[in-house]
């Protein structure tokens, strides 16, 4: 069927053009009422306000509730057990099975619960690489969730796009409600990844992260099998167009310290890492609220405006003034833009590789030195321990920070065994030379909940010690335990900071908590050691 020509009116033949454009009845839609397709973000915004969804704020952003989720749900989870891809994938809690038949059904349930509803169609890419990018369209029941892909995604061109031929497609219904453990799921809620079948099925949750990690999960399925790194992490670059990356998991501060007045950001979130550099998935940035402050953070301060999107924040009925401070929802406030809202951006995408790279641990045991560099083996070693905390909210259930370990700094994201990635990691970093450095944004001192969490100006101090070179000409010390070389100096942060045994005003204490945080990382390790060589596995603490 021919596109309409642009003079026409008849809203119904526009709507069957999409309809047969967009491969509706390829899953299994027979009809729907209307189809919206890659909408501006004024029109989105609108039809979301009109259909009751959402709210502005008093700077413009549209208001929105998840409802019940506020976060991922980890648990529910599952990918379809089918040749070639299981051979492939790391099965286990992580990469649930489940069985073609039971995807078949959850499919046809899903297209039958979209029939003569009006339908939200983005286009758009995965990746800012032209060589390495993925077609993928969103289909979504919500104009927010539509609009939310639209901010965060890489957007097509405005002029003369038409609609993907085979692109990768995320089905999104929040609503819907009618499959459960008959299906071979878990609960209601579900995120369901078919390789075969180029789809994703999202369903019960109005949590509109998860089409965003969908996307990630596919790209580290895809991107390693033509030898490209694919990372969870943020990015900036310096003026001499020096490239960083922060790995972490939310939380851990991972969009906050790349999002720095003195360097440009690249994304905050996922890269990948080719022969040519490193290159942004995504065209926008999801950064948490909670206590945002002007004064500590003015990029994301500023980015929160009309075309930008916030999540489960409480705002004033009346005046419409933003409480970022009220968790009374969760304290998994979140807010999405285009990276472009962010003044000093590097609107490509793309960068040189990286000289140094940074793993954000929030460390709940308060035993990790609040900066530290590591040797190539640690390097690999800690990439694939993942150890930080939880931070209440960031996925459903999880009420306070909680100890945990995260291989690769991304696990619920990881279709394959940790050590591929372990393995395109250490090749990386000895081809460019790339330093590697452990910073901790938890707690020093004492455990959480008995002392402060480190404070943000001396983390950004310590950071900016690194890129500028100056703690590769000072002195250091070896932490017990864990082997952790740290300086006993740097500008800007207090000595005592440093040294993390000095840090504990009981000697005795520091000594259990770091025993038992050594005994945690060494079980946690060996759930996958059997693949790891033996000069990684003895990097790990004593």
């Amino acid at each position: 069927m021919k596109k309409p020509s642009k003079g026409l009116d008849s809203e119904a033949e526009s709507n069957r053009y999409l309809f047969e454009a967009c491969g509706l009845k390829k899953i299994g839609v027979n009809k729907s009422k209307r189809i919206h397709y890659n909408l501006p973000i004024s029109q989105l915004t609108e039809m979301s306000i009109n259909r009751k969804e959402s709210f502005l704020a008093n700077n413009g952003a549209l208001v929105v509730n998840t409802g019940k989720f506020t976060g991922r749900s980890p648990k529910d989870k599952f990918t379809v057990n089918q040749n070639p891809s299981n051979k492939n994938i790391w099965w286990g809690e992580i990469n649930q099975k489940l069985s073609p038949k039971n995807w078949n059904i959850i499919k046809k349930k899903v297209a039958n619960y979209l029939n003569n509803k009006e339908i939200f169609i983005f286009d758009g890419y995965v990746g800012n690489d032209k060589k390495h990018r993925i077609p993928v369209r969103v289909i979504s029941e919500f104009a927010w969730h539509s609009l939310f892909c639209r901010t965060l995604l890489v957007r097509p061109p405005i002029k003369n796009f038409k609609p993907h031929k085979n692109p990768f497609t995320v089905v999104d219904v929040g609503k819907f409600l009618g499959c459960g453990k008959k299906e071979g799921l878990r609960q209601n809620n579900f995120t369901v990844v078919n390789f075969e079948k180029n789809m994703a099925l999202i369903g019960g949750s109005e949590y509109a992260g998860e089409m965003k990690k969908s996307a990630f999960y596919i790209m580290n399925y895809l991107l390693p099998q033509k030898n490209i790194f694919p990372m969870h992490c943020s990015a900036n670059m310096g003026e001499k167009n020096d490239t960083s990356l922060f790995f972490g998991l939310s939380g851990t501060g991972k969009t906050t310290l790349s999002s720095d007045v003195e360097r440009r950001l690249i994304g905050d979130d996922e890269h990948g890492w080719s022969n040519t550099g490193i290159f942004n998935f995504e065209g926008g940035c999801y950064a948490k609220t909670i206590n945002l402050r002007r004064k500590n953070e003015p990029q994301i301060w500023d980015a929160i405006r009309f075309g930008s999107v916030l999540e489960n924040v409480i705002v004033n009925s009346k005046t419409r003034d933003i409480d970022y401070d009220d968790d009374s929802i969760t304290e998994n406030t979140r807010a999405t833009y285009p990276t472009h809202f962010i003044e000093n951006c590097v609107l490509s995408g793309n960068a040189s590789h990286p000289k140094n790279i940074f793993f954000l641990t929030c460390d709940s045991f308060g035993v990790i030195p609040p900066i530290s560099k590591l040797n190539t083996n640690q390097a690999v070693y800690h990439f694939l321990s993942g150890y930080t905390a939880k931070v209440a909210g960031t996925e459903a259930g999880v009420n306070d920070p909680e100890a945990t370990f995260s291989t690769c700094f991304g696990a619920p994201f990881l279709p394959l065994h940790p050590n591929e990635y372990g393995k395109m990691l250490e090749n990386k970093i000895k081809k460019h030379r790339t330093k590697i450095w452990l910073i901790n944004t938890g707690w020093i001192g004492g455990s959480a909940g008995t002392v402060d969490r480190i404070q943000l100006k001396y983390t950004r101090a310590m950071i900016k010690a690194a890129l500028s070179g100056k703690l590769n000409k000072t002195t250091t010390k070896k932490t017990p335990f864990f082997g952790l070389e740290f300086p006993v100096k740097c500008d800007g942060v207090p000595a005592s900071l440093l040294d993390p045994k000095k840090s504990w005003k009981s000697e005795a204490e520091y000594i259990k908590k770091a025993t038992e945080l050594a005994s945690a990382f060494r079980e946690n390790f060996k759930a996958f050691e059997d693949k790891v060589e033996s000069k990684i596995r003895k990097a790990g603490p004593k």
